[in-house]
């Protein structure tokens, strides 16, 4: 059974930093590229950033510069790192695992998890 189980989210003033953890099970971690996608009430799923099985990363544009993904494949788990918090990011954030290379393309991950909130207070 697959499980990609996300934590770390909660209330942040605008300015603060959250780190989430996306702890996966089920699946050969090392095979699979990882993404952090966002949903904000009213609005899209969106992509935040995506990680190769090789560890090279892509962000969307709203969070370059201060979010950063990484990946500990002796763990089974990602991170997103995320700085200089702004309104704007308040979401639920949601993991999601695809098998072989990287895709910006939501449709094609194989995996997502329950994901976690995170609110951040002007």
């Amino acid at each position: 059974q697959v499980q990609l189980v996300e934590s770390g989210g909660g209330l942040v003033q605008a300015g603060g930093s959250l780190r989430l953890s996306c702890a996966a099970s089920g699946i050969i971690f090392s095979s699979n590229a990882m993404a952090w996608y966002r949903q904000a009430p009213g609005k899209q799923r969106e992509l935040v950033a995506v990680i190769a099985r090789t560890g090279s990363t892509n962000y969307a544009d709203s969070v370059k510069g201060r979010f950063t993904m990484s990946r500990d494949n002796a763990k089974n788990t990602v991170y997103l790192q995320m700085n200089s918090l702004k309104p704007e990011d308040t979401a639920v954030y949601y993991c999601a695992a695809v098998w072989g290379m990287a895709t910006m393309k939501s449709n094609l991950y194989d995996y997502w998890g329950q994901g976690t909130q995170v609110t951040v207070s002007s």
